[in-house]
């Protein structure tokens, strides 16, 4: 069974570009356009992995993972930030890795794949 990653982002080029580059690497993705929507679908998702944009409208990254981090089934699952704000490492100090977009698809593979395999 492969691996889950939730994409949590705004954007719908960098979902659509997030799930591509996941899918052709074996992993199953679902996306959420906002942090209100991404808690919901983790809740029944249970994902592997997250990754998570910080500026988003309706509900922004830092307060959905506060929700996650609340919840026993998803409090474990690892975080990574890709967002386009800057000093981004601080705004989700437990994240695994805190990505500036553009970033480089390897460094995030590699991220990806020495967290969940």
């Amino acid at each position: 069974m492969s691996k889950k990653i939730l994409i949590v982002d705004d954007d719908q080029e960098i979902r659509s570009y997030l799930s591509e580059l996941f899918g052709d690497n074996g992993y199953e993705t679902v996306t959420a356009n906002d942090g209100a929507e991404a808690v919901e679908i983790a809740k029944t998702e249970l994902p592997d992995l997250i990754t998570l944009d910080l500026e988003m409208p309706n509900e922004w990254g830092p307060r959905f993972y506060r929700k996650i981090s609340q919840d026993d089934a998803l409090k474990r699952t690892p975080v990574v930030v890709i967002s386009g704000l800057n000093a981004i490492k601080y705004a989700i100090p437990k994240a695994i890795a805190s990505l500036t977009k553009p970033f480089e698809p390897a460094q995030l593979l590699k991220i990806v794949k020495d967290a969940i395999g």
